[in-house]
């Protein structure tokens, strides 16, 4: 997929200088008057009147600082500029792809089981490293099945839904996934992504959330020092060991508008421990009543997998479990967080509140980006045109680039990619979004719709100062 132009990434790292006065420019629409000469009546037309309006009206400003326009394509436009062939699915093709995955993840554990051995491999240093290569390349094709699977759950698998759901039900209960459970809330994130009300998953903290969270009043966090690189490696840490199960279990970063679930189920849940809001649960707020049954069905598929599991660890070791299924268990956690949080958090990239939300601009607050072969021909190229599966999330993943190079002609500017970077890239944007991306607010100056198109702002010195609030103003 070629590279398609995006805003000019400008990290800057501010010092106080550097901050007041972006601030200031920020804060600023327009010139004084008396740095600007007056044009008299009989010079002035229309067109340039118009133009000085537009040249006054305060501008968006990402966190690197580029000007945002907020998209003002359809859905239409989008499906029309794809060539028809790319809707078109194989059961054949996909079950081959996942015939594949499954065969490897066999033969991985066939060849490591059978060869390194004590009489093998004498060396126990040796051993060590050579099953730590396992649970490595077990945790990456036990990925490309999960991303089979959750083609299943969008229907991009087959034309068949009863082949979909199966295999997506098989796929993502060996990975110990309730496959009905998380596709309906998935469901509900791409029709919702973005909506900072709606958006079932990464929906980042406002700035009165995050400064609750450090114990601070929103007044302060301009003032604030910035977070040490220690804070920031620990906060990732956690984040990509416990975040999935951390989001099955209590829904976080998940949306905590349960009070609105039109069955009036979320009524007194909340996100969090005993709170009432899981993936387990029938009913779940996340869930409709007609959902019950697939849930259970979901909780059966995690219940037969818990089974093997403990008839595995009961047999042949709890310590051989471990290492044959903990440890890339874990693996499939880390790819899967940090797919899914680089592909939804980026100092380029918007969140609108629902008065200015709509399908097309919240498909748009993605960005596609580059993991090299493992992406591409391991994960099925789910890092590289998620963009494309945001607007037409049945496109299978092989007709996903010409699809995805197609919709770039009608996105522009607007659509984000960082191509060509590769793992090392990939791996450094995690470490760049934890450090510029720690709550939204509007642009300081904003106006009309503008006040409702929300962007990273941080305490460590990255890219446009956070607004500055008076205790009054707040």
């Amino acid at each position: 997929m070629s590279s398609t132009a995006i805003p000019k990434r400008v990290a800057l790292h501010r010092s106080p200088d550097t901050a007041s006065s972006l601030s200031s420019a920020a804060a600023s629409a327009s010139p004084s008057p008396l740095e600007s000469p007056r044009q008299s009546p009989s010079s002035t037309s229309l067109s340039s009147l118009a133009s000085d309006a537009q040249a006054r009206e305060p501008k968006l400003l990402d966190t690197y600082g580029n000007e945002f326009k907020i998209p003002d394509y359809t859905i239409k436009d989008i499906r029309d500029a794809i060539p028809q062939h790319c809707f078109e699915r194989s059961a054949v093709k996909s079950l081959a792809y996942f015939a594949r995955d499954s065969a490897v993840i066999a033969a991985i554990f066939y060849l490591f089981h059978t060869y390194v051995t004590p009489e093998t491999v004498p060396s126990l240093p040796a051993r060590v490293a050579l099953w730590t290569l396992y649970t490595f390349l077990q945790g990456l094709f036990g990925t490309g099945i999960w991303v089979l699977a959750h083609e299943c759950g969008h229907q991009a698998f087959s034309t068949s839904k009863v082949l979909n759901d199966t295999v997506g039900w098989i796929g993502h209960s060996f990975l110990l996934v309730p496959y009905f459970s998380w596709k309906i809330s998935h469901g509900k994130h791409h029709k919702a992504t973005g909506n900072m009300a709606r958006d079932m998953v990464f929906v980042p903290k406002t700035r009165q959330q995050y400064a609750s969270r450090i114990g601070k009043t929103v007044e302060e966090l301009s003032e604030l020092l910035e977070e040490t690189p220690f804070l920031t490696a620990l906060n990732l840490l956690l984040q990509q060991l416990f975040g999935w199960p951390m989001y099955l279990f209590t829904n976080v970063t998940g949306h905590d508008n349960h009070e609105s679930q039109r069955e009036g189920r979320g009524k007194g849940k909340r996100n969090g421990y005993f709170g009432g809001v899981n993936h387990f649960n029938p009913s779940s707020p996340l869930y409709e009543a007609k959902d019950a049954k697939l849930i259970v069905l979901s909780d059966l598929g995690l219940f037969i997998m818990g089974s093997v599991l403990y008839y595995a660890g009961k047999n042949f070791g709890w310590l051989n479990l471990l290492v044959w299924y903990g440890i890339p268990y874990l693996w499939v956690n880390h790819w899967l967080v940090a797919i899914t949080y680089l592909q939804h958090t980026d100092p380029t990239l918007p969140h609108y509140n629902p008065e200015a939300w709509n399908f097309a601009r919240g498909a748009a607050a993605t960005i596609d980006r580059d993991f090299g072969f493992i992406g591409r021909h391991i994960f099925h190229g789910i890092i590289e045109t998620h963009v494309l599966h945001h607007y037409v999330s049945t496109i299978p993943f092989y007709n996903a680039d010409e699809a995805s190079e197609a919709i770039q002609k009608v996105m522009g500017l607007h659509y984000r990619s960082e191509a060509h970077t590769g793992w090392t890239g990939f791996l450094k944007a995690l470490w760049t979004s934890s450090r510029a991306c720690q709550w939204v607010e509007p642009t300081v100056g904003a106006e009309g719709e503008g006040q409702s198109v929300l962007f990273y702002r941080n305490t460590n010195g990255i890219g446009v100062p956070p607004a500055k609030l008076s205790k009054k103003s707040s």
